[in-house]
């Protein structure tokens, strides 16, 4: 290996990329990731792709020592059971890392496939804890914990342009970075989503209130959260929590509602307008909410 000699032909590559830009074409909402190039310096723009991190609680310390055999039958339970359920809500791009996977949603109804493959890895996160605790009691406390952010991003593949094994995507932007923050912050069986996200939620009454169960519907489904990851952005971090899993009764009805593109139900029209006069009463909210459409509208805008 000649070092000196490496790191002197990536020093004069860095030098020649910064002389002139790349060029980034527009893609709109959507991407055929297998025909991005790899050699070409082109990257394309996406307007808006929302991302969803699922992240394994206290996963370093399940053990690979002894119990070896525990923790990799954990590890093909859990992250093979959230790729199942990316992949069930036909996500656009998914990848595992580690001990979890994020996945990309664009195009139509984003949002919405988003919402339901991130409340069913919640929901899938209860059972599959409860399995582990039955069957290793001393493994530490684990579960997963999810994140959910959206933004534009610019694309392209990059790696050895001879060896297809050696090429990945690579998504520059803020919806992994923000989502996998989101994640971070929450804790197991949990999902915390980013102050764009929320707004596009809260449109919704499927997402947004709970289910005739109980005492009714009512508007305590989501919890204001402040992520404490993104203070650097205070708009995106006014984020939501919610710590539900998907209804025994209503769950299959309310998610496929979602995915159907229902968002009004006749017995919440009362907590939605008394929502919203809550919302205008809180300034830092409103005011939050509001430079964040004025920012994406200029977004989309201008990616058209």
């Amino acid at each position: 290996m000649e070092l000196g000699t490496l790191l002197e032909g990536l020093s004069s590559k860095t030098s020649a990329e910064f002389k002139t830009m790349p060029e980034v074409v527009e893609a709109g909402d959507s991407v055929d990731v297998a025909t991005l190039p790899i050699e070409a310096r082109r990257w394309t723009r996406i307007s808006d792709v929302v991302a969803v991190v699922a992240d394994l609680k206290s996963s370093t310390q399940l053990g690979t020592g002894s119990k070896a055999a525990s923790t990799a039958s954990i590890y093909e339970a859990g992250t093979g059971g959230v790729v199942k359920i990316f992949d069930s809500f036909s996500a656009d791009f998914l990848q595992i890392q580690g001990d979890g996977a994020f996945a990309l949603f664009w195009g139509d109804m984003r949002f919405e496939r988003a919402a339901a493959a991130g409340i069913t890895i919640k929901t899938f996160s209860v059972d599959f804890t409860e399995k582990i605790e039955a069957k290793w009691p001393t493994k530490p406390e684990t579960g997963f914990k999810v994140g959910i952010a959206s933004h534009r991003v610019l694309v392209k593949r990059v790696g050895t342009p001879r060896n297809p094994a050696q090429q990945e995507p690579v998504w520059a932007g803020k919806p992994v970075n923000y989502a996998a923050k989101a994640a971070q912050s929450a804790d197991r069986h949990e999902l915390v989503v980013t102050g764009s996200v929320w707004d596009q939620f809260e449109k919704n009454d499927y997402l947004a209130f709970t289910c005739s169960c109980g005492d009714g519907p009512s508007d305590t489904l989501w919890k204001d959260f402040a992520i404490p990851r993104l203070e650097t952005d205070e708009t995106e971090a006014q984020g939501r929590k919610l710590l539900s899993a998907w209804c025994d009764i209503h769950g299959e009805e309310f998610c496929n509602a979602i995915l159907d593109g229902k968002k009004r139900r006749d017995d919440v029209d009362d907590l939605r307008q008394d929502r919203v006069r809550s919302q205008m009463a809180n300034a830092l909210w409103f005011k939050a909410r509001q430079e964040r459409q004025s920012r994406n509208a200029r977004r989309i805008g201008l990616s058209k």
